[in-house]
């Protein structure tokens, strides 16, 4: 998709390589093909408001970061509850999508299904171009 991904805990790099030698080729064959960097101290996560002080972790967050180092989209979820990665890749596709086109993706779009152009005479009609069940379909 031509993205660079990191993973950042404040787990050391020493939990990360049994991490990645023993939990993740159990699950992904081979481990992830990416960096997991060790965040000694929630440095990076208090920068990006995932830093718990009290417990003195990191909890669940993700960001979309544009080549401009523009934040794009963030989520942030408490431990009890994994992330959804193929709705990362949706909306890794829907942001370059809107950077190569000019064009919006509305709710739930996925390569091939209906844009909308941005326009003042598409304000308040997006219902009339637009119905959530085609993107879902």
């Amino acid at each position: 998709m031509g993205v660079e991904v990191l993973a950042i805990s404040t787990n050391s790099h020493f939990s990360h390589k049994i991490w990645q030698e023993v939990e993740l080729s159990k699950m992904i064959e081979g481990g992830v093909p990416f960096p997991l960097l060790a965040d000694a101290g929630g440095r990076v996560g208090t920068l990006y408001g995932v830093y718990d002080e009290a417990s003195g972790v990191d909890i669940r967050g993700r960001f979309i970061i544009d080549p401009d180092f523009v934040i794009r989209a963030s989520e942030i979820l408490t431990p009890e509850v994994g992330r959804n990665v193929s709705e990362l890749f949706r909306q890794v596709q829907a942001f370059q999508h809107v950077v190569a086109t000019g064009e919006v993706t509305p709710s739930g779009w996925r390569p091939g299904k209906k844009t909308l152009k941005p326009s003042p005479d598409l304000a308040g009609k997006v219902w009339e171009v637009w119905k959530p069940e085609e993107a879902f379909e």
